[in-house]
C-alpha cells in the first residue's frame, strides 16, 4: 500500500503509505490519523473560543457530540445518495465507510442539524456556537485535506505548472476513467493540479482572517457566514479543476453547492447589516457573549432550571 508522489517541477519525490501502523491484524490509515488529529486541532481552537462567544465549555462536549454523530451520517447519505448505482444491490456496503465515500457538504449539513439539536437539548446559543464552528471545521479542513495527498486522491486536472503532481496511482486513475467521468480530456504523462493543497492553503489564509474578524465581529451569526462564504468561493474555483467530483447531470455539484453558500452568506451578512442598523432590528440580532446572561453562561455562573444567576439557595435545590 505504498506510493510515490512526484513533483516533477520540483524535483522532488515521496514515497508514501497508506498504512500508519497497525493494531493487531487491524491497519490504521495515515488518512485516519490525519482526519483525527484536524479535529483533536478544531477542538483546541473551539474550547479556546468558546467563552469569547458566550458558551459554557462543559455543555458544549454534549453539544460537539452531536454534531459529530450528524456530521458523519450527512456525509456518508450524501456521498450515498450521488453514487447511488453503487450500493443500490448491497445496501450493507453503505455501512462500510472504512471503504471511503464521504460527502463533505453531507458532513457539513448533518453536522449543523446536529448542532442545533444539541444546542436546544443543553440550552446554548445556536448562532454564538455555529460561529466558534466556523472557525474550527476552517481548521479541520484545512489539515483533513492532507489525507487526500497521503492518498492521491482529490487531484485536478494536467498542469505544466511547477508543483504538478504524479503518481502511479494518479496514472492508473487516469488511465482507467473517461472524460465524461473526470470532466477533462486528461494525459496520464502530465501532471496534474494538487487541488487537495489549494483548499489548504485557502483554509489556512481563511483561518487567518477569521481570527481578525472574529475580534471586530457585530453580530452571533456573522463568523459562520463568513465561513460558509469563504469555503463556498473556494470550492466553487477549486472544485473547477477536480476530476473525481459527484456530479448531477453536466454540472459538480460541490461548485455548484459552492457558489450557492457564497451567493447567501454575501446576501445574509448584507441583510444583518442592513437590521443592525435599523430600528426594526430583531432581540436575537446582536452578541450574546456581551450580555449579562451571556457572560453567566460561559463562566458556568447560569441556573439553567430556574433561568437565573447561579446562586447558593438555586445550586441547593439543583443538587436536592
Amino acid at each position: 500500500m505504498t506510493d510515490v508522489i512526484s513533483f516533477p517541477g520540483l524535483g522532488i519525490e515521496i514515497e508514501v503509505s497508506r498504512v500508519a501502523f497497525s493494531l493487531g491484524s487491524i491497519d490504521i490509515y495515515w488518512y485516519a490519523v490525519i482526519i483525527a488529529t484536524g479535529f483533536m486541532l478544531a477542538l483546541v481552537f473551539a474550547f479556546k473560543n468558546f467563552k469569547r462567544f458566550g458558551i459554557d465549555p462543559d455543555r458544549a462536549i454534549d453539544v460537539i457530540f452531536f454534531a459529530m454523530i450528524f456530521g458523519i451520517i450527512g456525509a456518508r447519505l450524501y456521498y450515498v445518495a450521488f453514487q447511488w448505482d453503487m450500493y443500490k444491490d448491497n445496501l450493507m456496503e453503505i455501512l462500510n465507510i472504512r471503504g471511503g465515500g464521504l460527502g463533505f457538504y453531507g458532513g457539513i449539513i448533518g453536522g449543523i442539524i446536529g448542532l442545533a439539536i444539541g444546542c436546544k437539548v443543553r440550552e446554548q446559543n445556536v448562532l454564538a456556537f455555529l460561529d466558534v464552528a466556523g472557525g474550527a471545521v476552517l481548521i479541520g479542513q484545512g489539515i483533513g485535506r492532507w489525507g487526500n495527498f497521503v492518498n492521491s486522491e482529490a487531484f485536478g486536472s494536467n498542469t505544466t505548472l511547477p508543483w504538478g503532481m504524479t503518481s502511479p496511482k494518479i496514472v492508473s486513475y487516469i488511465e482507467r476513467h473517461s472524460e465524461e467521468v473526470m470532466g477533462a480530456v486528461m494525459d496520464p504523462n502530465v501532471p496534474v493540479h494538487p487541488t487537495f493543497f489549494y483548499e489548504s492553503l485557502w483554509c489556512a489564509i481563511g483561518l487567518f482572517v477569521f481570527c481578525y474578524v472574529m475580534k471586530k465581529r457585530k453580530f452571533d451569526g456573522q463568523m459562520v457566514l463568513f465561513y460558509l462564504g469563504w469555503n463556498g468561493f473556494g470550492r466553487m474555483l477549486i472544485e473547477g479543476l477536480r476530476t473525481d467530483s459527484l456530479m448531477i447531470g453536466p454540472f459538480r455539484i460541490s461548485q455548484l453547492i459552492g457558489a450557492l453558500m457564497f451567493i447567501f452568506a454575501v446576501c445574509a451578512f448584507r441583510v444583518a447589516m442592513k437590521f443592525l442598523k435599523s430600528e426594526l432590528r430583531p432581540e436575537w440580532l446582536g452578541i450574546f457573549a456581551v450580555t449579562e446572561k451571556g457572560k453567566l453562561v460561559a463562566e458556568g455562573k447560569w441556573d439553567y432550571k430556574n433561568n437565573c444567576e447561579k446562586t447558593e439557595i438555586s445550586e441547593t435545590k439543583t443538587e436536592s
